[in-house]
């Protein structure tokens, strides 16, 4: 069984024990989040949301908190003497599927 759930914005295919890399979520490393907004759920029954499953849900725990890869934002206007280099980490959750409810 599996399910396309929505968090932050994006949206990410799950299933039991796969581990995914979130936007930031505001809870402690070790407790559990319940996703709620699920759009899709696959396996022996298909169920497809209007905008999302009702009652269903996916459970996780909060592997760890950390930062991306460092990508460069680089501005530059041609002979203007202009350049502008900065660079950006985004800040992640890793999430660990324990069970899917559907």
């Amino acid at each position: 069984m599996y399910a396309i759930v929505e968090t932050g914005g994006k949206q990410y295919k799950v299933a039991a024990g796969d581990t995914i890399y979130v936007e930031k979520l505001d809870t402690e490393v070790g407790q559990s989040v319940t996703l709620d907004k699920v759009c899709f759920v696959g396996g022996e029954q298909t169920k497809v949301g209007t905008p999302t499953v009702a009652g269903a849900s996916v459970t996780a725990k909060v592997v760890e908190h950390g930062r991306g890869k460092k990508i460069v934002v680089f501005k530059y206007k041609s002979k203007k003497n202009y350049h502008k280099k900065q660079g950006h980490r985004q800040p992640y959750t890793k999430l660990l599927v324990e069970t899917i409810q559907a």
